[in-house]
């Protein structure tokens, strides 16, 4: 005989878990009892949204869901934040939630929620286990779903009553992955189409990679010379020093990237949705009926078609697809070649930083120290805010893995992100790129990364507003300032109050003796970087905004 909640835990470690994210509650006591006699790692935390995050990040870099527990109504709103970055940016994701007893279901008891209601439009399912004999079958399954297709989050809300029942049950086995492989004659019509493009582009994108099917597309992407980009923060998916890589894809590319996809006669979209962000605004590819002729690769069918309309459609898995494409190559030297090295030269110079800039602390120098003595493997995490572009253009990502951002562009994801990663890669060097209004939403999870030993290196370029929102206000209405201003603690003190390093950043010179300590510290660092609010992108201060220069 088992308990639910002994039977919960049975199923995590049947499908492999080795760690979970939560934060307490008193709807799966039962669950957290029989953790105590698990393998599992419980990595407590200090808020429910920065606990999903995690569990986000986890399924992000591992391709396996990321598992995250929270106690029912408050810890399933407050949660909700991170589900929903597992939603748009199709990340594995399993949330368990507590919930009244059976018995009191439909009187509004103390913190009922209808879950089903609630997250239903951001879920793959949601299911509420009735029957304890039932939960191998529906846990397994959650398993199978949150991985399938276009992955994405599930929901499994456990009645607390639910959870101290004893039953017989089966032993939990694990959930099976499955691979939607292409077609001998898609491949083949693919191989068509490149012999008769003239000015092709490749665009890497989404979810379930492996470092194996990287190395096997960017292979096929040699033979044939293919110039290749990477949709909205997806940059770890190419060597950006590959020599037929063009360049990332969404907010602020290079125009001269942007310009040659619009006027391209084949993009090929292997395993992105490519959005709203990535399209500019569905301008790079029209809606529903591209200029181009489009290859559209993805594991889910019900994506094929459903924003565009593709010449070539072909479902499979990206590491299918990969392994099929690596065999390819072309009958003749591709016309095109000339023009991949042309965008890759372009890349390198749009992606090489300034020499000067705004205010004392010029953040052109600083991206080129950080570029010459950062290691190649190194993680980077942020959040989303005007400060994420310094790193988002001016870092070349070389390594599989070497990205965590959300692609939904929720704020506040940096610092649990960075927990998360330096858990999963405790041998890599992890740094939280984040801004001040973006660190203090989730900033209570440095207190996380001290507790469990995990020294990521938080570096917060603090200009005192919330910088988009202040950029686009000055843009759509010019000096009239209102609700974008902040007033913000020491960063360096509070991260001394937590129990980690601090330091505090006013020139330019003092940032690499800065960051060399906090590195040698040995324990989680905050780099305060005191950044002038003019300096509000590399290239235009404020006030030229503001005043339409």
């Amino acid at each position: 005989m088992r308990t639910g909640g002994q039977l919960v835990v049975d199923c995590l470690e049947a499908n492999g878990v080795k760690r979970i994210y939560s934060v307490p509650g008193e709807s799966y006591l039962a669950v957290l009892d029989a953790l105590h006699d698990s393998a599992i790692e419980n990595i407590v935390c200090r808020q429910e949204g920065g606990a999903a995050m995690m569990a986000d990040c986890e399924g992000r870099l591992t391709g396996k869901p990321g598992i995250c527990f929270v106690t029912r109504g408050p810890g399933a709103t407050n949660a909700s934040a991170g589900f929903h970055i597992a939603s748009q940016d199709s990340n594995p994701l399993i949330l368990f939630v507590g919930q009244v007893a059976r018995g009191n279901l439909e009187r509004e008891a103390f913190q009922e929620v209808d879950y089903r209601a609630f997250l239903g439009t951001m879920a793959k399912w949601v299911v509420q286990i009735e029957d304890a004999a039932r939960v191998p079958e529906l846990v397994t399954r959650a398993f199978a779903v949150a991985t399938s297709g276009r992955p994405g989050p599930v929901v499994v809300v456990l009645p607390e009553d639910m959870l101290t029942d004893e039953v017989e049950a089966p032993q939990p086995l694990p959930f099976v992955p499955v691979e939607t492989r292409p077609g001998q004659p898609e491949m083949e019509r693919l191989v068509e189409l490149l012999g008769a493009a003239e000015r092709p582009f490749l665009v890497l994108g989404g979810t379930r990679w492996t470092e194996d099917a990287v190395k096997q597309v960017c292979a096929g992407i040699s033979r044939w010379r293919l110039p290749v980009g990477c949709s909205f923060r997806r940059q770890t998916l190419c060597d950006q020093m590959h020599e037929c890589y063009a360049g990332d894809i969404g907010i602020g590319a290079n125009p001269k990237l942007a310009a040659y996809i619009k006027k391209s006669d084949l993009v090929i979209l292997v395993g992105c949705r490519f959005g709203e962000m990535p399209s500019a605004d569905y301008t790079l590819l029209k809606s529903p009926y591209p200029d181009q002729k489009l290859v559209h690769i993805f594991p889910d069918p019900e994506e094929l078609g459903r924003v565009y309309r593709p010449t070539l459609a072909i479902n499979a898995s990206n590491t299918a697809f990969a392994e099929a494409f690596a065999e390819t190559a072309p009958e003749a030297a591709p016309r095109w070649a000339n023009r991949t090295e042309e965008l890759h030269q372009s890349y390198l110079g749009w992606s090489t930083p300034p020499t000067d800039g705004t205010g004392a602390v010029k953040m052109g120098p600083v991206m080129s120290w950080l570029e010459e003595n950062l290691p190649e493997d190194v993680i980077i995490a942020n959040g989303a805010g005007n400060f994420a572009t310094w790193m988002h253009r001016f870092h070349r990502y070389r390594r599989f893995n070497g990205q965590a951002a959300p692609t939904s562009g929720s704020m506040g994801y940096g610092v649990p992100a960075g927990v998360a990663a330096k858990g999963i890669f405790p041998e890599r060097e992890v740094v939280v790129w984040a801004g001040d209004g973006d660190f203090l939403m989730n900033g209570q999870e440095f207190a996380t990364a001290v507790q469990y030993g995990r020294p990521v290196i938080v570096v917060i370029l603090n200009n005192g507003i919330y910088g988009t929102i202040r950029m686009h206000q000055e843009r759509d209405y010019p000096g009239r300032v209102s609700g974008t201003t902040l007033q913000n603690p020491d960063f360096a003190a509070l991260a001394r109050a937590y129990g980690g390093h601090g330091e505090t950043v006013a020139t330019t010179e003092e940032f690499a003796p800065a960051y060399e300590r906090a590195r040698a510290s040995g324990i989680p660092a905050i780099i305060e970087v005191k950044l002038d609010p003019e300096a509000i992108t590399p290239t235009r201060t404020l006030s030229q905004i503001r005043n339409r220069e």
